[in-house]
């Protein structure tokens, strides 16, 4: 190591510095795994219900290459946690992703998954003007010209419509909007980081939002991506499927803040 002046402080900025920059890549790695891990439980639910695709292709290519990418770049300027020089040093031998983070990975994805899917079965299962279809019919939808008795009074073209793929679309854009606001630290509570200590993130998850409106309510756009305008009604039920991700992981940060020092190895 080599001072580049006479104060030996620049050594506790440099350690500072570094643990930040291994935080955030970490952020950034936990932010991408959990949210692909969301996408993939959400075709792999689809096809085991046997419920119509939630998401067709060219979404999910829109949510990777476009709406994910600039926040994931946005958590780089991450904060330093506010207890980052507390904290022991990592043993070399650690990995970078361990038991714990695995399972907060899994435990976010797979409720990012069933929000996506329970997004579109919400619409077709329980909103007031879509179809009120029930379980059956819902999961056997292949079989309605088939069984008129069982989906009497069910237009089949009702498993081609827009709308829960929009739904199905909006909760995870959105979802994921909200996963990166939990990425801002590792274990530090929103209550104590709040979203405006990187501004760059916020500017990102807006920006984010707004192409989103654009796929939505530009007509050509919303050929493309063969999605609706919603309503009101619509959005109050997107917001409602969504934040519950930041309470689930603020859960995994307290229990990981509570036991970090009891088990260290493991968190």
């Amino acid at each position: 190591m080599v001072l580049a002046d006479d104060n030996f402080s620049t050594i506790v900025s440099a350690v500072e510095e570094g643990r930040a920059i291994y935080n955030n890549m970490k952020q950034f790695i936990r932010y991408l795994i959990s949210s692909n891990i969301g996408e993939v439980v959400c075709i792999f639910l689809t096809a085991a219900l046997g419920i119509p695709e939630a998401l067709i292709p060219v979404q999910l290519l829109w949510v990777n290459l476009v709406t994910d990418g600039m926040p994931a770049t946005a958590l780089g300027f991450n904060p330093p946690d506010l207890d980052i020089m507390k904290k022991p040093p990592r043993s070399p031998k650690e990995g970078l992703i361990t038991g714990w983070l695995f399972f907060r990975y899994m435990a976010i994805g797979v409720y990012v998954g069933c929000a996506t899917v329970g997004a579109a079965a919400w619409w077709f299962m329980l909103y007031d003007k879509g179809p009120r279809l029930n379980y059956y019919q819902l999961t056997h939808h292949m079989q309605c010209p088939a069984e008129p008795r069982a989906f009497k009074g069910v237009d089949c073209n009702v498993f081609q419509a827009p709308e829960p793929m929009t739904m199905a679309l909006s909760v995870l854009v959105t979802i994921e909007m909200l996963n990166a606001l939990n990425s801002l630290s590792e274990n530090q509570s929103l209550a104590v980081m709040p979203p405006w200590t990187n501004k760059w993130l916020l500017a990102a998850i807006g920006l984010s939002m707004s192409l989103h409106f654009l796929i939505l309510y530009v007509d050509v756009m919303s050929v493309i991506f063969q999605i609706t305008p919603l309503n009101m009604e619509e959005w109050v039920a997107v917001m409602k499927i969504s934040i519950p991700v930041i309470l689930l992981d603020e859960t995994l940060k307290f229990v990981a803040r509570k036991f970090a020092d009891d088990y260290p190895g493991f968190f």
